[in-house]
Parts: structure tokens; C-alpha cells; sequence
């Protein structure tokens, strides 16, 4: 096996396991209605997460991701009060998300300050935006909303691919395509791996930190307007720490958070990781929420020991 698909490996064995765990203690564990469950009661992280796997590859980190959901969720309920058709709000929210991620990722190069201050203070504003725009709960009750939940697909026995997880496989699709079968995708890699060497090799370093951001921005944004879809409203707490969870999709994906060393596939697999390790302890029914932190603690240290394993006892990023 190539010693860069090691990660990704490690990460679908990893699913696997969980995933055979639960259906030899649970009964109907395995079946295409849990997985079903799992896809769309995560595609909101995974989506947001495949953006941030952008910024990671490139040596960079975002944390303004759940801001940028509850700004997008109170934004388009708003705006539907207001008489928007969702599909025009949500396309509102998206460029604004490219606006927004565009704007850090120009202030990070230019400026040459860290990604983690300027996108913190990204995630201030933007939460600070949510509650300008609204300090409630709003629903949304455009008839779209409804037409949205009854897409479906149908899953060979009872499970069913809901409207959110469709729209989660897409972009998950669109990003498998730019970050490996595309110049910039290359370029995303030569800056995560090596800044000043991506450099001396002709990459543009300000307009790839640039795209990436604004990529991870849309993708956020994104998140943010399936994450309104499904829970039908907006409200100014919405997606508070859900940063962090889109990060530990990341990391469980087989991404490196030095940059340079991961595929986008795995964070699929990171973010259905998360999703498996809550299902398990809610079909126990015996156990309370706070195993769930728990768990995915103790897994996401892990994969971090074993990621610096990786990277000194064979040398996975000469690989790349």
C-alpha cells in the first residue's frame, strides 16, 4: 500500500470496527437506517469539516466555522420573515461565506498574523453578528422548507439517504475533485507541506491562502444553510463549538494539522466516526452524554500519537 493512504486506512478501519462493535451489541445496529441516521444528522459537520480540510491541508486553522452557521441559520430566518425564498437566501449566505473567508485569508497573508487570531476573531464577530440580527429562536416556514425534508433516497432495506446527506455527498464529491485532480488542490498541498519551497516552485502563496479560506468560508456557510434546512429555524447559539467538532473530523480523517498530508475522503469517515460514537452510547441508553465528549477525546488523542508515529517512523510527508 502507498504510505500515503495509510491514514485513511487506519480511519475506515477504525469506522469498520465501531460500526461491527455496535452491531454485535445492539440489535439492528447493522443496517442502512442507522447509517442513513448517521449521514444526515452529520452532514452539516462533515460538510462544514470538508472545508476546514482545505485549510488544514494548507497549514492553517479556522475557527470561526460554527459562528458562520448560526450567522447563516438567524440570517435566512430572518430573511424569510422578511418574504425570501430560502434557496435565495442561502445563495446570499454562501457568497457571503466566500466574502468573509476570502477577507481572513487575505488579512492572514498580508498582514502575516497567525490563522488562529485572525480567524478568532472572526468567530467573535460573527457570533456578535447573530445576536445583532436576532437574540431568538426564528422559525423558518417557507412551504421550500418542507419540499427540502421529503427528498429522499432509498436504501437497499429500511434506511433512507435524507435531502441533507445528498447534499453532504455532493460537495463531498465536488471537493474529492479539487483537491486531487486540480492545480490549486496540488497547490494546497505544496503549501501545507512546504511554505518556502511551494514558493520557489512559482506557487502564488497569497491567492492559494486566499482561495483556500474563501473555500473553507463557503463550505462553512454551507453548513450553515443545511444546518437551517433541517432544523427548519435560526438561532443565535447555533453552532457554538461545532468548530471544534469539524476539526476533529478533520484530525480523524487521517489529516495532519501541520498541513500537507491527508484526503478529503477521510474527513467523510472522521465526521461518520463522531456520529458513530453518539449513536452507540444512545442505543446503551444506560450511559449519559458526557461519555460522548469522553469517547471522542480519548479516540481523537489517539489518532494524534498516532499521526506523529506516522510522520517520524516512515516518513509520510516525503510521500506526499
Amino acid at each position: 500500500m502507498n504510505r500515503k493512504y495509510i491514514p485513511l486506512a487506519t480511519t475506515i478501519a477504525v469506522f469498520l470496527a465501531l460500526f461491527l462493535i455496535g452491531g454485535a451489541m445492539y440489535r439492528n445496529f447493522l443496517s442502512t437506517l442507522v447509517l442513513g441516521n448517521i449521514l444526515a444528522d452529520n452532514s452539516f459537520i462533515i460538510i462544514a469539516a470538508i472545508g476546514a480540510t482545505f485549510v488544514i491541508l494548507s497549514g492553517g486553522i479556522d475557527l470561526s466555522i460554527g459562528s458562520m452557521i448560526g450567522f447563516v441559520g438567524v440570517s435566512m430566518a430572518v430573511l424569510d420573515r422578511m418574504g425570501w425564498h430560502p434557496l435565495a437566501s442561502a445563495a446570499l449566505m454562501l457568497c457571503f461565506g466566500i466574502l468573509f473567508g476570502a477577507a481572513q485569508g487575505w488579512i492572514i497573508d498580508f498582514c502575516a498574523i497567525q490563522p488562529f487570531i485572525v480567524t478568532l476573531a472572526g468567530l467573535f464577530l460573527l457570533r456578535g453578528a447573530c445576536f445583532m440580527v436576532t437574540v431568538d429562536s426564528v422559525p423558518i416556514r417557507h412551504d421550500f422548507v418542507q419540499f427540502y425534508a421529503s427528498l429522499k433516497v432509498h436504501l437497499p432495506g429500511r434506511g433512507v439517504l435524507r435531502s441533507s446527506a445528498l447534499v453532504m455527498l455532493a460537495s463531498l464529491a465536488v471537493a474529492v475533485v479539487i483537491a486531487h485532480f486540480t492545480r490549486f488542490g496540488s497547490n494546497v498541498y505544496a503549501v501545507g507541506g512546504d511554505r518556502e519551497s511551494a514558493r520557489l516552485m512559482g506557487v502564488d502563496i497569497r491567492r492559494t491562502t486566499v482561495s483556500v479560506y474563501a473555500l473553507g468560508g463557503f463550505y462553512s456557510a454551507l453548513a450553515g444553510v443545511v444546518y437551517a434546512l433541517y432544523t427548519s429555524s435560526g438561532y443565535p447559539l447555533a453552532g457554538s463549538t461545532l468548530e471544534l467538532s469539524a476539526i476533529a473530523a478533520v484530525v480523524l480523517g487521517g489529516t495532519l494539522l501541520s498541513g500537507g498530508v491527508g484526503m478529503v475522503v477521510g474527513t467523510l469517515f472522521g465526521g461518520m466516526i463522531l456520529g458513530l460514537i453518539s449513536t452507540l452510547i444512545i442505543f446503551n441508553g444506560s450511559l449519559n452524554s458526557a461519555w460522548i465528549l469522553i469517547s471522542s477525546g480519548v479516540l481523537l488523542f489517539a489518532f494524534i500519537v498516532l499521526h506523529r508515529f506516522l510522520v517520524s517512523s516512515i516518513g509520510l510527508r516525503e510521500t506526499q
